[in-house]
């Protein structure tokens, strides 16, 4: 979450999107997946925003594959909820699908979350860490806005207080952190959760309208990059 964000209602818990600036509801797409048909049936402007030009992505997407990075803050209930959805999507994506978290530092606490995350993706404990630390916030109600909170939390994880801080002030996580502040700028990000495929599409829960409606949009968009021919090198 973000100052002045705005929570916009829509169908489902889906129910609000947070950031830092105010957003307008979008209207409601049709439901499934039109990708498999090559029939477009979601509209730049309405059920995603077109970014132009395209902007970089987090990974190497060599091979055919197809980045879709989720724009998210530990801090925010939406992607609180949104969590067990996405990991019921990720479960059936395709696999030319290349997914990837982005952390939205838009305040001290956010920024401390980050580093949270990339300090456990240094470690390898991303897949351990990131459900507890959504409950954690959002089930316990202790928001792990410190260090020595953040060092006792990933202590339970198996990661002794020096190797924690080792890593959490590390000029790599500051890196790490720099280049997720920049991205999120460079996709116009206007709240969390949203989702940016390949560098060249935003969507959101307030553009869809409904969950099933966002991962056909999500769908959709990754199907029509797959297919599209590679650049000529």
């Amino acid at each position: 979450m973000k100052r002045n964000a705005l929570i916009v209602v829509v169908s489902l818990a889906l129910a609000a999107w947070v950031g830092p600036a105010a957003a307008q509801p979008g209207a409601v797409a049709a439901a499934g997946s039109s990708a498999a048909a090559g029939v477009a049936k979601f509209a730049a402007g309405k059920d995603y925003e077109l970014l132009a030009p395209a902007q970089p992505t987090v990974g190497d997407t060599a091979g055919g594959k197809v980045e879709v990075a989720e724009v998210f803050m530990f801090g925010c209930p939406h992607c609180a909820a949104f969590e067990p959805r996405l990991k019921d999507w990720l479960k059936t994506a395709p696999g030319y699908v290349s997914f990837v978290r982005i952390p939205a530092v838009w305040n001290a606490i956010a920024e401390l979350h980050a580093r949270a995350y990339y300090t456990a993706e240094a470690l390898g404990k991303t897949a351990e860490i990131d459900g507890p630390f959504f409950d954690e916030i959002h089930g316990k109600h202790d928001m792990l806005d410190s260090e020595d909170k953040l060092a006792a939390f990933f202590a339970r994880f198996g990661v002794d207080d020096k190797t924690f801080r080792n890593t959490f002030e590390s000029f790599a996580i500051d890196a790490k952190v720099s280049r997720a502040q920049d991205l999120v700028k460079r996709y116009k990000v206007p709240g969390t959760p949203a989702i940016v495929v390949a560098g060249k599409y935003l969507t959101s829960g307030a553009m869809a309208g409904n969950y099933e409606s966002w991962f056909a949009i999500v769908d959709e968009l990754a199907a029509k990059e797959h297919a599209a021919p590679s650049p000529a090198k």
